[in-house]
Parts: structure tokens; sequence; C-alpha cells
């Protein structure tokens, strides 16, 4: 039996044809993870601007600015990886491609301080940097779409309507800049033209067919980038232990502090990997879209929860304008809505309502409460911390002592054999 030969040492232009769906062991590439990198920078400025605002006591800004910063970030990363799901051939031309779009996202990155001030001060909104960023990115993506409608005739219809749609949707972009119209008008089209963005996979793929992702391979991306915003719980808590060594020395509030944040973002990861995301998706293809699309609050709320950890470092250090009941709040109301998002994007893929799972996320919840309570009623913000690290941890043992049964039983019922 004659061996396949092994792939080319170089990398030139290669067409972008759609690849095997169903093809084993499918992994993340080299390419894939050097462009995540550029989302940990991203991120990481958004919670800090985010953080700042918090800390101020500016929680309405602060809210309004993140969601859209973390949907701008999200969005195109999302687009990114589900093309190269089906697309990518590791070729120069998607090699210089992935490297403009690494470059938009810096860009957007740095635009993100003026942003966030803008939409704090209330008048209009500074974001012709971030717009820029965003629009690199999309410009990039519409190049590679346009390169599959030139190399897969089976595919062309659908990369024409990403690619034109796209298109007219940046052109709006751009044009946003120009007119800086006043806030409210200014949050309003950004919605319009987010949601614009949003419909523009169901429209292409409804009109010329879906494309060929790899279900495994986007349930191993998803949870890449997963894994950068947990990141920033690290160093969340990192500025926390700082804070708290600096006012009081090492100390038992100190080492609480670290161990806190070390179950917490121990205990969020847990908890995502126990939905069996990559056998559901090879499943049922169709439930992509509202999985992938949730995704976005998954994101946002872990890299809000690094952003409370920043405000609970400067709240201890007594640089916060805010009390210590609303920095913790800062780092509880994110777990819960990740907590939340987690068990309805389970549900949503299994298509099954478990009692059970309601319980253990009602017992995650009055965790929080608890370490809310226990603030209001005069322990430390170290304290409070330290208990709420343990809501996803009631998650994790009631898996791994009840819940994997429900879950392997469930996914008898709606596998097929």
């Amino acid at each position: 039996m004659t061996q396949a030969p092994p792939p080319p040492l170089h990398h030139r232009l290669r067409r972008m044809v759609g690849r095997d769906p169903n093809q084993a062991h499918r992994a993340a590439t080299p390419l894939e993870l050097l462009y995540d990198l550029t989302f940990v920078v991203a991120f990481s400025q958004a919670g800090s601007q985010a953080a700042h605002l918090l800390e101020l006591g500016h929680f309405g800004s602060a809210a309004i600015a993140f969601a859209f910063a973390v949907f701008a970030i999200c969005w195109a990363w999302i687009n990114y990886s589900w093309l190269a799901s089906a697309y990518d051939n590791d070729g120069v031309f998607l090699r210089i491609a992935t490297m403009v779009q690494m470059l938009g996202v810096l860009v957007l990155a740095l635009g993100l301080p003026e942003f966030f001030e803008s939409i704090d001060e209330g008048h209009h909104v500074d974001n012709a940097v971030v717009i820029a960023g965003y629009v690199v990115m999309r410009v990039s993506t519409i190049a590679l779409w346009l390169r599959i409608a030139h190399d897969d005739p089976s595919a062309r219809r659908t990369a024409h309507g990403y690619a034109i749609s796209l298109g007219v949707i940046q052109v709006a972009w751009v044009a946003m800049i120009f007119v800086d119209p006043p806030l409210v008008v200014a949050l309003g089209l950004m919605f319009v033209l987010g949601v614009c963005e949003m419909i523009v996979p169901l429209f292409a793929e409804r009109r010329g067919g879906e494309t060929p992702w790899h279900p495994h391979h986007i349930a191993e991306r998803y949870s890449l980038l997963v894994i950068i915003t947990l990141g920033e719980i690290v160093l969340g808590t990192i500025l926390a232990i700082s804070a708290v060594v600096e006012e009081q020395q090492w100390s038992t509030e100190a080492a609480g502090v670290a161990l806190g944040g070390t179950l917490l973002v121990f205990g969020l990861w847990w908890s995502y990997f126990t939905v069996p995301s990559g056998r559901l998706l090879a499943a049922y293809r169709s439930r992509s879209y509202v999985w992938g699309y949730g995704h976005i609050v998954v994101f946002g709320s872990l890299a809000a929860t690094g952003a409370g950890l920043h405000v609970a470092a400067n709240a201890i250090a007594g640089e916060a304008h805010i009390t210590d009941v609303e920095a913790l709040l800062t780092i509880a109301v994110p777990v819960a809505v990740f907590l939340a998002m987690l068990f309805l994007l389970y549900s949503y893929l299994l298509r099954r309502f478990d009692p059970f799972h309601l319980v253990i996320f009602v017992a995650s919840l009055a965790v929080l409460a608890l370490a809310v309570l226990a603030v209001a009623g005069g322990a430390s913000l170290p304290a409070g911390i330290l208990i709420a690290a343990f809501s996803p941890v009631v998650v994790v043992v009631a898996f791994e002592t009840i819940g994997h049964r429900h879950q392997a039983e469930a996914l008898r019922e709606v596998l097929p054999d």
C-alpha cells in the first residue's frame, strides 16, 4: 500500500476550496494560534478601560462601551474562524490576509481608550480608530471570500454573498466616521450595523449553500478563545493579590485572594468544558448559529470578570470610588451571566430541559448572592472574592457527581447511532 506524499514545505498561492468537514483529527493550526494572540491585547484593553469606568461608578457607560467593544472583537474573530475552518489551505494568500487581520485587531485595540472616554462623556462617539481597525479586519475577510469565489465554483454564490454584503456594510461603517452623529444616534446606528453583520452569514449561506466547516475544529477554536479570555481573570487575580500585599504585606487575605482567583478561573474553565459541543455540532449543524453567536456573551462575560477583578484590586488599594459591595458585584454579575449562558447553550444544543440543571444554576447563583451579602454585612472584599469563587465549583461538583450521568443519558437519546 503506497503512502500519501508529504505536504509541500513551501507556502505558495494555493486554491482555496472547501475542506472535508469530516476530516479526522482536525486541529487548530499554528497560524490560528498566532492569530488568537492578538486578541489577548484586545480583550485586555477593553477590560482595563471598562475597569477604569467601573471603579469611578460609571456603570452605564462602562457596560455600553464594553458591549460594543466585545462585539467588534468577537465578531471579526468568529467570521475568520468559521471561514478558516472551511477553507484553510495554509497558503501564502491566507497567511498574508491573516497578518492583515492581526494588524486590524491591534489598531482596534489602540482606539478603545478614546472610544470608552467619549461614551463616558456622553456627547459623541470617538470611534474613528476602532472602526478603522475593524474595517481592516473585514476587508481582509472580504479578500478571502473573493479568493474562494475565484477558486471554488461550488462555493461561488455563497462567497459572493459574503463579500458583497460585507463590503456594503463596511462602507456604512466608514461613513459613520465622517458623519459623526450625536451619541444616541451613533449608538443606534452601531447597533443596527452590528445586527446587519450578524445577518450576513444567514443570508449568504441560505442563498448559496452552507460552507464545509468542521464541527470539532470549530468547537476547539471557541474553547481556545475561552482560555484566552480566562487569562484576563488570571491577570485580574494578580492585580488583586498585589493590592492586598501592598496594603498589609502577605497575609491570610492575600492568600485568600490568590486561592479565590485561581479557584474562580479553574472552576469557570472546568464548567465550560463539561459541554460536549463538538459532538453535538457534528450531529446538528443547524444549531451552530445560535451556539456560535451566543458565545459572544460567553467571551464578554469572562473578559468582564477579569475587569471586575481589576476593579476589586483598585478597591482594595483604596483607589476606587465605589463601595466594596459594588466592587464585588463587578465580579459576581459577569460570573452569573457566564453560567446562565453556558446552561442556555447546553440546553439549546441538546434541545432538552433537565430540572437538575436548573437546581445547579440556582445553587451557583446562591453562592454569588452569599458572597455579596457577606461583604454587605462587614466581611472584607478579599473574603467576598473567595466565597464567590465557589460558584462555578458548585457546577463542577454537581456535574462530576451526578450531572455526568444525566448528560450521558441525554446524549444517548439525542445523538444518532
